[in-house]
């Protein structure tokens, strides 16, 4: 498996965001939640994702899209953890929720935990 963050693979549909946001559930293992909702899309990936940084807890752009990236780089780099285990399409939107900026080790790590914890979900619906 090539270990990149295609463009067909990111969430940028608004019709697909706004069902995402009404009729999705949430996982949250802090400093992250991940909004998941099991939709048809048009990519040929079996996961669409997006990744959002509340404005109210950083005013900066530059802090919201150092840690935008951040996410970005530990979903691309443990994303096989879903691609190995999973059958039907997803569309899933990771949200920063804390007010500090964590470290990318800590955030790898808490990314790697929310993904397994999203994986034994699914399973048991």
């Amino acid at each position: 498996m090539r270990f990149t963050f295609r463009k067909k693979e990111k969430l940028k549909s608004k019709k697909l965001i706004e069902q995402l946001f009404e009729h999705g559930n949430s996982i949250s293992l802090f400093p992250l939640r991940m909004v998941y909702s099991k939709i048809e899309h048009a990519s040929n990936y079996p996961v669409q994702a997006g990744f959002s940084v509340s404005r109210r807890k950083f005013k900066k752009a530059v802090d919201r899209n150092r840690i935008k990236r951040l996410m970005r780089e530990s979903y691309r780099k443990n994303k096989h953890i879903l691609y190995q285990n999973i059958e039907d399409t997803y569309i899933l939107m990771f949200t920063y929720i804390d007010e500090k900026e964590y470290k990318y080790v800590d955030i790898e790590e808490k990314m790697i935990h929310l993904l397994k914890k999203f994986l034994q979900k699914t399973k048991n619906e």
